[in-house]
């Protein structure tokens, strides 16, 4: 019975290394430091934007925006996945929320001149960048931003 249990151990050992190996090997952008609630990203700095360039957000509708440009792998950027998810929910028809994987295409974060991940991107309904900023973002943080920058957004009334 021992024997049993100490080889079945010895097989879950080998499995979460073989597993771990992989997924190292086939991380390749994740790998990259993802320390302190941002992550660095491999674009050469000649490539990035200089400041005071304006990039205007594709504008579907004539909503505020709030663009977050991180990666489906980057710890910081699933910490803000539920939270842009509840406010497009929370906030639809005031505010556009839009997150886009730099990972996926970084010539996107190029586009936006994007150095860490992941970035929050604040427009007007016109298209004009208003605010940015880097890292982690929690959603109390950027309901007082948008208040600072004018824009006080509604949230639904519950029936109880």
């Amino acid at each position: 019975m021992k024997k049993n249990i100490m080889i079945v151990g010895l097989l879950v050992v080998a499995v979460v290394a073989v597993v771990g190996i992989k997924n190292k090997k086939t991380a390749g952008a994740e790998a990259i430091g993802c320390e302190s609630g941002m992550c660095t990203l491999p674009f050469p700095q000649e490539k990035m934007m200089p400041e005071g360039v304006e990039v205007k957000a594709p504008a579907e509708k004539p909503l505020p925006k709030l663009l977050d440009l991180g990666a489906g792998k980057c710890i910081p950027c699933k910490m803000m996945a539920p939270i842009l998810d509840e406010m497009k929910e929370t906030f639809a028809g005031q505010l556009d929320v839009e997150f886009i994987d730099v990972w996926e295409d970084q010539s996107v974060g190029a586009k936006y001149g994007i150095r860490m991940i992941p970035t929050q991107i604040f427009y007007d309904a016109a298209g004009k960048e208003l605010f940015r900023h880097e890292g982690f973002f929690a959603r109390e943080d950027m309901l007082a931003k948008w208040q600072e920058l004018g824009y006080g957004f509604a949230e639904p009334q519950i029936n109880e």
